[in-house]
């Protein structure tokens, strides 16, 4: 369903749906940014079906590579997608406000929360729940990474993965050094189509 927003300058139940949808995915994920994005993924993708897989990939693309938390870049520019500034806002708290509520309960028992046998145990089983989502992010941009059929994205893929995994490379030089790969690489192509 794609939204226009000249055709709907406040649609009160697609904010509402974007605070909502956000709230209860920010409330309920544990392990950072891939795991939201993910679930944002599925909610937005698949069941909502608001933007495309392909528009669902810059979004994580962009929120990954900008500075400050994933969940928040994504959400801003999900809600801007979707309503413009004040979508971008609503989905911003719906966001926030989970892990703000949690983290000002959990430091207010901090103590009693590091000694607990069972909430460690608890973080630590999540940890697996978390691990296997990762993955499954994981093969969804590799099989889309895959499916362009271009040289050049598949072996950008394979050598950004060692360079990450086996050489301990920052993220950030990785994802600066393929955009800057994927800006020639649009130009050159795009000379070519002009030629």
């Amino acid at each position: 369903m794609k939204i226009n927003k000249k055709k709907f300058p406040i649609d009160f139940k697609i904010l509402w749906t974007l605070f909502k949808t956000t709230f209860i995915i920010s409330s309920f994920t544990f392990g950072g940014g891939f795991v939201i994005v993910s679930l944002m993924k599925k909610k937005f993708v698949d069941n909502l079906n608001w933007l495309s897989e392909e528009e669902m990939l810059d979004i994580t693309a962009i929120a990954q590579s900008s500075p400050g938390p994933i969940p928040i870049n994504a959400a801003v520019m999900l809600g801007y997608k979707m309503s413009g500034i004040l979508g971008s806002l609503i989905a911003i708290l719906g966001t926030a406000i989970p892990p703000m509520i949690i983290i000002s309960i959990i430091s207010l028992f901090y103590n009693q929360f590091r000694e607990n046998k069972i909430i460690a145990i608890s973080l630590q089983v999540m940890r697996a729940g978390v691990a296997a989502v990762i993955v499954d992010v994981a093969i969804n941009l590799a099989k889309k990474v895959l499916s362009t059929k271009r040289i050049i994205y598949i072996t950008l893929m394979i050598i950004s993965f060692i360079l990450a995994y086996f050489l301990n490379i920052s993220a950030m030089l990785i994802i600066l050094s393929c955009l800057s790969i994927g800006i020639i690489d649009l130009i050159i192509n795009s000379k070519k189509g002009n030629g």
